[in-house]
C-alpha cells in the first residue's frame, strides 16, 4: 500500500490534471479559443544568420562540455556528478552561444520581430503547465501501450536513476537547478525561439511544430520518452506562438521538470 505522502502527491497530481483538462477546453478546444489568432510574428532573419545561430549554440555548447569533463574527472566527484555537471556545462555553453549571437547581430534587427501584446506572463505560463499535464499523461500511457504491444523495453531515462541514487545534497541541488532553470532556458531558446521560430512561415505549420519537437525528443536518447517529449515540444511551441513570449514555455518547462522530480521522489513514476 502506498505511503501517505505518496497518496497525497497522487491526489494533488490528479487535481492538477483535472484543472489542466478544464483549461485545455477553455484555452485550446473551445470555439472561442480556436478563433484566437497567434500573436507571434515572422522571424525576419537571413538563412546565413540563422545558421550562425545554430553553429554558435552547438559549437560553444560542445566546447564547454569538452572543457568541463577533464576537470570534473580530475576532481573525482564520481561518475554521476561528472555526467550531470558535464551536461550542465553543455547547456550553459548553449546559452553563451546564444548570447554571442545576440552580440554579433543584435543591432541588425534580425534577432526577433515585433509581436502583438500577449497575455500576462505568469498566468500564461501556469496555464500552459496545467494544460500539458493531461496531454502528456495521455501521450505517455498511449506510447507505453504501443511499446508493450511491439515487445520493446520502455526503460526510463538514465537521469531518472541518477536523481534517485544521488546521496550528495549539493549535487542534488545542482541537478534540480540544472533541470528546472538552466535546461528549460537553453532548450526553449534553441528549439522554440530558434528552430520553430525560423521554420514557422517558411515551411508548413505542422512541420514547424513537429520537426523541432521530434529533434528535441530525440536528443534525450530515450525511446520510452520520445513520443511524450515530442508532444511536449509541440505544446511549448503552441504556447510560444499563442503568446508571443518565449518566457512562457521557459517557465512552463521548468514547472514541468520540477513536477516530474517531485513525482519521482514521492515514489510516483519510474
Amino acid at each position: 500500500m502506498p505511503a501517505v505522502s505518496t497518496q497525497l502527491v497522487m491526489a494533488l497530481e490528479l487535481i492538477l490534471v483535472f484543472a489542466g483538462c478544464v483549461l485545455l477546453w477553455r484555452h485550446g478546444l473551445s470555439p472561442e479559443a480556436r478563433r484566437q489568432a497567434p500573436v507571434l510574428g515572422r522571424w525576419e532573419i537571413s538563412p546565413g544568420n540563422f545558421l550562425l545561430f545554430l553553429w554558435l549554440v552547438i559549437t560553444v555548447g560542445l566546447m564547454a562540455q569538452f572543457a568541463a569533463v577533464p576537470a570534473l574527472r580530475r576532481a573525482d566527484w564520481g561518475e554521476t556528478a561528472t555526467v550531470v555537471l558535464a551536461g550542465g556545462a553543455f547547456h550553459l555553453g548553449m546559452l553563451l552561444g546564444a548570447l554571442l549571437f545576440l552580440l554579433i547581430i543584435g543591432r541588425s534587427g534580425q534577432v526577433a520581430g515585433p509581436v502583438a501584446a500577449g497575455p500576462a506572463l505568469i498566468p500564461a505560463a501556469g496555464a500552459t503547465f496545467l494544460i500539458l499535464l493531461p496531454l502528456i499523461t495521455a501521450a505517455s500511457l498511449g506510447w507505453q501501450f504501443v511499446l508493450a504491444r511491439l515487445g520493446l523495453e520502455a526503460a526510463p531515462q538514465d537521469l531518472v536513476g541518477m536523481f534517485l541514487s544521488v546521496d550528495s545534497p549539493l549535487l542534488l541541488a545542482a541537478m534540480i537547478f540544472l533541470a528546472t532553470v538552466v535546461a528549460p532556458i537553453s532548450e526553449e531558446l534553441v528549439f522554440r525561439a530558434g528552430l520553430f521560430r525560423y521554420l514557422r512561415g517558411r515551411t508548413p505549420r505542422w512541420a514547424a511544430l513537429v520537426l523541432p519537437a521530434m529533434l528535441f525528443a530525440a536528443l534525450h536518447a530515450n525511446l520510452a520518452s520520445f513520443v511524450p517529449l515530442t508532444v511536449l515540444g509541440v505544446l511549448f511551441a503552441l504556447a510560444y506562438e499563442r503568446t508571443g513570449r518565449i518566457a512562457v514555455p521557459i517557465i512552463a518547462h521548468g514547472l514541468f521538470n520540477l513536477n516530474t522530480i517531485m513525482l519521482l521522489f514521492a515514489g510516483v513514476g519510474p
